[in-house]
């Protein structure tokens, strides 16, 4: 795979990497600090609010990816984990509501040379902002989106989101919710999305880990973030934030064998049904169970092992990366096309290949 190195392309911080264009490591760069990641801007979230966990974790692992400041871009829409950007020394933008994904779609295109992240949360991203994530999701544009899920709006001081559990009594549902919620990692799947992931709030290990490898990815990925709202919906995830969590916490390792539970006694075996379902490993054998592959082209597994999870009820829920497949990505074809039309024509006159010859000039 040929590379070209950023000078050749004509615009700072861009390489090219096979057909792709990725933003340039600066190898005389002195290394970065989480520090040099951190704004001057004092951080407004409520006390306990798992929003700090995140941010830390993102400040912590930025440095590692080698590049300037000024090639990584946070876009947020709006809700509490909207204020992110202004929480990073990076370039940033506070966007509209649930339209921060076709901002990211428009910038990742434009701008060969960004890293593009996209911060977002339940109710930004699923509710007014569904339509551009699943498409976001099925294009493979490259940029990372961390949707922050506490099953509640947050801001706005309470109401129902679409993740809230079937009879959720909030200030909007006085007599309990009845819409069945959404699970943000099934719904990823079926949109086709190439890199998919959950991870919690409080397993700053774990989060760093996923995160770091979402951010490596090439084309979309995203990471359900589950982060607890002390304030409006304290508790929603507490079967996950316990002492002993292995009853509740189904790790997915690509190759291994999928168990859990106290000294791995339960496991996930594949069911006659077509999906998945939860067994004692003691009686199906260790040889019976499933053995997690992240990679595979066809999604159907990763779906049936994200409807572990009771989207009502969270009891258990797998945790981990579900899905990171490789297919082109929006972006880079996208340029690729601009380039051959340009090639083509001789004059680059981009308006006149989208005018066509179906054209007319009314006088």
């Amino acid at each position: 795979m040929s590379t070209t190195s950023e000078s050749d392309l004509g615009m700072p911080g861009l390489r090219r990497d096979g057909l792709s264009t990725v933003p340039a490591v600066d190898p005389d760069a002195p290394a970065a600090t989480r520090k040099d990641f951190t704004s001057d801007q004092e951080v407004r979230w409520c006390p306990g609010c798992g929003d700090y966990a995140v941010l830390a974790a993102v400040q912590g692992f930025l440095p590692a990816l080698g590049l300037k400041r000024e090639n990584i871009t946070f876009v947020s829409g709006i809700g509490c984990s909207s204020r992110f950007p202004y929480y990073l020394d990076t370039f940033g933008m506070h966007s509209i509501h649930g339209r921060a994904p076709a901002i990211a779609t428009g910038l990742a295109t434009s701008r060969p040379d960004l890293s593009v992240w996209v911060v977002t949360g339940d109710g930004d991203a699923l509710s007014i902002g569904g339509n551009h994530l699943i498409h976001a999701l099925r294009r493979n544009v490259n940029m990372t989106i961390l949707l922050f899920n506490n099953r509640i709006y947050g801001l706005t001081k309470g109401q129902y989101s679409p993740t809230s559990e079937t009879g959720k009594v909030t200030k909007s549902t006085p007599m309990g919710s009845i819409d069945a919620p959404f699970n943000p990692v099934s719904l990823a799947l079926g949109a086709e999305a190439s890199f998919v992931a959950r991870t919690l709030d409080s397993d700053r290990a774990h989060l760093t880990e996923v995160l770091s490898a979402a951010a490596a990815h090439r084309g979309t990925a995203l990471v359900e973030i589950f982060q607890n709202c002390p304030i409006f919906n304290d508790g929603a995830f507490e079967a996950f934030k316990g002492k002993d969590t292995s009853g509740s916490i189904i790790p997915l390792r690509h190759g291994q064998p999928i168990r859990f539970g106290p000294e791995g006694s339960k496991g996930v075996v594949r069911a006659a049904t077509g999906g998945v379902s939860i067994v004692d490993v003691a009686e199906v054998g260790e040889q019976a169970l499933l053995v997690h592959d992240a990679h595979a082209e066809d999604p159907s597994t990763a779906f049936a092992l994200s409807r572990l999870t009771d989207a009502g009820h969270l009891h258990q829920a797998p945790v981990g990366i579900f899905r990171q497949v490789e297919r082109p990505t929006y972006d880079d074809l996208a340029r690729q096309q601009v380039a051959t039309a340009q090639e083509t024509m001789g004059h680059g006159d981009l308006a006149a290949l989208m005018a066509g010859r179906d054209s007319w000039t009314i006088s």
